[in-house]
C-alpha cells in the first residue's frame, strides 16, 4: 500500500508558540469513499506505531474484520514527531538540511491533531463515521472530538485518558533519563542514544504489561542462577525497538504524551468532555497499570451517552493492540450507527 504525503501550511504554528517550517504528514488509505461519503474510518496510532493500521491492528482492521476496506474508506496518518514519514527530529530542517535532533520543538497532542485536521480538510472529508484510537492514539481521538465535535459520528477510545497522569509522566521521564544518560544521544547522529533507547523500552514494558503478565510468560521453569527469561525478554524487546525507531522521536513523542490535557484552556476536563457529540464507546483494560480503568470510567461518565466496557486481558496496557477479538465483539457497524454488543 502506497504512502502519501501532505505538506502542511508553512510555517505551521505549535501550541508552545514555536513553529514548524516545511512540515509534512505521511498517511495511508484503504478502500473507497462511497457515494454518500459517509463510510470513513480514521485510526489514530500510538507512540511508536506508523500509518499502516492494517499491519499493527490486524484482526480489527483488514479484510473480513470489523473495519474492512471492502466496506469502509480507512485513513491512518503518521503523527508529527515520528520517524515513519511525517516530519520529526531526524527530518532535514529547511535552511540547513540537517536534522534537529534533540532541538526539535515541543509538540503537544493538540499539534498532532491540528496536523491531521489539516489533512482531513485537504482530503475533503466533511464527516468521519468512526474515529478510533488507543493509548496516545486515544488521546488524539479525544482531543479531536473535543475540538471538532461536529465532524465525528462515532468515537471509540481504548486504554486512554482525559489528562496524562503524574504516574504516566513519571514513567516517561524515567525513560527519557535513560536515553539522556547515553552519551551518544548528544552526538548528533541518527543512531544516537540507541543504548539509552534500549533501556527506556525495558522501563516502558514494565508499565505496558505488569506483574501478572510477566509471571505468566517470563517465569523460569527451573531453579537457575542466571540467564533469566525475564531479563532476556527485556533485552530482546529493547533491541527490537532500536531496530525500527530512534531515540529522538521517542523523546519527542513521550513529551507530547505528557502534554495531554483536554481541559487546558477549556474550563477543565468535565467542560471539555461535555463538548463531545459523537456516539462514544470507551474501553478499559482491567489489568492496565499505566492507564487504569478509573481513567476510562471518568471519560465515560463525562461524555453524554457514552458506553463503557472492560476488556479482560493478561497483557495489561498492550491489550489494546492484542485483544482485537474482544474489541471487535464490543464494536460493530450497522448502517451509520455504532452498536455495542
Amino acid at each position: 500500500m502506497q504512502t502519501h504525503y501532505f505538506h502542511l501550511p508553512s510555517p505551521f504554528p505549535l501550541e508552545s508558540g514555536q513553529t514548524l517550517t516545511g512540515a509534512r504528514v505521511a498517511y495511508r488509505t484503504w478502500g473507497r469513499l462511497n457515494a454518500a461519503r459517509d463510510n470513513v474510518i480514521w485510526a489514530c496510532h500510538a507512540l511508536t506505531a506508523n500509518a499502516d493500521v492494517l499491519d499493527w491492528w490486524a484482526g480489527l482492521f483488514g479484510p473480513g474484520c470489523a473495519y474492512d476496506p471492502a466496506e469502509h474508506f480507512i485513513v491512518c496518518a503518521n503523527v508529527l514527531g515520528s520517524c515513519y514519514g511525517s516530519t520529526g527530529p531526524l527530518s532535514p530542517a529547511p535552511g540547513t538540511g540537517q536534522p534537529r535532533y534533540e532541538a526539535f520543538p515541543l509538540l503537544s497532542i493538540r499539534d498532532l491533531v491540528a496536523a491531521h485536521e489539516a489533512l482531513r480538510r485537504e482530503l475533503g472529508l466533511t464527516r468521519i463515521h468512526t474515529l478510533i484510537g488507543g493509548s496516545l492514539g486515544g488521546q488524539q481521538a479525544l482531543e479531536w472530538a473535543v475540538s471538532q465535535p461536529e465532524v465525528f459520528d462515532n468515537l471509540v477510545v481504548i486504554a486512554t485518558n482525559a489528562r496524562h497522569s503524574a504516574w504516566g509522566i513519571a514513567f516517561n521521564e524515567a525513560q527519557r533519563l535513560a536515553i539522556e544518560a547515553d552519551p551518544t544521544y548528544r552526538a548528533h547522529a541518527p543512531d544516537g542514544g540507541a543504548a539509552g533507547l534500549r533501556a527506556a523500552r525495558a522501563v516502558a514494558l514494565l508499565s505496558y504489561r505488569g506483574y501478572e503478565a510477566y509471571g505468566h510468560t517470563q517465569t523460569d521453569p527451573d531453579e537457575r542462577l542466571s540467564d533469566f527469561r525475564a531479563a532476556s525478554y527485556q533485552r530482546y524487546q529493547g533491541a527490537k525497538l532500536v531496530a525500527r525507531f530512534d531515540a529522538y522521536s521517542y523523546v519527542a513523542l513521550s513529551r507530547t504524551m505528557d502534554t495531554h490535557h483536554l481541559g487546558r484552556g477549556r474550563g477543565g476536563v468535565a467542560a471539555a468532555l461535555a463538548r463531545i457529540r459523537a456516539r462514544t464507546l470507551v474501553l478499559g483494560i482491567a489489568s492496565d497499570v499505566l492507564f487504569p480503568v478509573s481513567e476510562q470510567r471518568e471519560l465515560a461518565a463525562g461524555i453524554a451517552g457514552a458506553t463503557y466496557a472492560e476488556l479482560e486481558s493478561g497483557y495489561g496496557h498492550d491489550g489494546f493492540l492484542l485483544e482485537t477479538k474482544q474489541i471487535a465483539a464490543h464494536v460493530r457497524l450497522v448502517g451509520k450507527g455504532l452498536v455495542t454488543i
